[in-house]
């Protein structure tokens, strides 16, 4: 028993850690090209302000790939089990499907308390130090005011075209001067171009080199040829925020308690925290879920081919997840109490998946 126990143990490990790594590289890249990928690309960050909004998103991705892999690891073992007649020959030796599964039972319950504890704790900090670390770098990089290949509006007399950023270094770039009847004025093209804020007055500021352009003066048109250029004002930066609000989200279990005692005491809404606070809570059951649903679904397949076990690891993790969505978008509904549907999708893969191991275990 003890042998069969460390084996399925094993494998289950095994397979969960490949599975794990697997979906958080793709949650991990899915953040990355949604919030930094225009910043990577123009070169406005180093490898160490990579490295660290990286490490800085795992815990977070890490509520959502952890219930992935295990769910996934749970089909793949035990369906090659089914299908290798190796159940059959466990249940032929009088070993219950109960005490078999025992271990993996308590790997997933194991798995959803660090799932509660990053979930509630480390995960919320970690975003919140992550979306603050992009927001420091936006106050502090005067480039990550205008986008690659785009025009760039600076109220009320310009607009700047740029080809191309590299670190603080515009390149190729147009500019276009408007009178206050919004009439072009003038027009300039650079080869290179450095974008600065000043501290104390928050002006933006942008100096030419290699320019060339026109003008129009008293009707006539000028053109005119500068080794370098400025600096010249665009404005004045509009956002003069120094701190970033921190969202519902990015609270831990300590905070959100905080948020929705002081709500009470001031009789506003409740719904949004107590939505956060119970989905953090209900995720982490996830785990423990997926593993109770998990393992009859696979016996029942009796299929060994890792495709079929990752599409039926997708079709679970959808219909969870759906729910939870679903139970999200009651947030405006509060009589309807949303943040007990959250606990929707636990309460039916555990229902549905003792139901099936109970019946597995008496051999219906």
């Amino acid at each position: 028993m003890k042998t069969l126990h460390f084996y399925l143990a094993k494998e289950v490990l095994a397979t969960m850690l490949m599975t794990v790594v697997v979906f958080t590289f793709v949650l991990l890249l899915g953040n990355l090209l949604k919030e930094i990928a225009a910043l990577m690309a123009s070169g406005q960050i180093s490898p160490i302000f990579l490295f660290k909004a990286i490490g800085l998103l795992i815990p977070f991705v890490l509520v959502y790939s952890l219930p992935m892999g295990m769910l996934t690891a749970t089909l793949l073992v035990f369906g090659r089990f089914s299908s290798d007649q190796e159940l059959t020959a466990a249940r032929a030796g009088g070993i219950s499907l109960l005490s078999l599964t025992m271990p993996v039972l308590l790997i997933g319950a194991l798995m959803s308390l660090i799932c509660g504890w990053i979930n509630l704790q480390v995960g919320p900090q970690c975003r919140s130090a992550y979306k603050t670390m992009i927001f420091e770098h936006g106050l502090a990089t005067a480039s990550a005011l205008v986008q690659e290949k785009s025009y760039t509006d600076f109220p009320p007399n310009y607009r700047v075209y740029v080809n191309r950023i590299r670190s603080n270094t515009l390149h190729d770039v147009t500019i276009y001067q408007y009178d206050k009847n919004q009439k072009l004025k003038m027009r300039m093209n650079a080869d290179v171009a450095s974008l600065e804020i000043k501290p104390d007055t928050q002006q933006i500021l942008l100096t030419l080199r290699s320019v060339d352009g026109f003008e129009f003066d008293e009707g006539k048109e000028r053109t005119f040829v500068y080794s370098k250029y400025g600096p010249m004002t665009l404005g004045k930066k509009q956002n003069n925020k120094t701190q970033r609000s921190t969202k519902l989200k990015e609270l831990g279990f300590i905070e959100l308690r905080k948020h929705i005692n002081e709500a009470k005491k001031h009789g506003t809404d409740t719904t949004a925290a107590k939505i956060q606070l119970h989905q953090k809570f209900a995720f982490s059951f996830a785990c423990i879920g997926f593993t109770i649903i998990g393992i009859p679904l696979a016996i029942r397949t009796q299929r060994r081919e890792t495709n079929i076990g990752i599409a039926m690891a997708l079709v679970l993790v959808t219909i969870y997840y759906g729910l939870i969505i679903l139970a999200q978008s009651l947030e405006s509904f509060p009589a309807l109490v949303p943040h007990l549907w959250m606990w929707l999708p636990n309460f039916l893969f555990q229902v549905i998946g003792c139901v099936l191991l109970w019946k597995m275990n008496r051999g219906i």
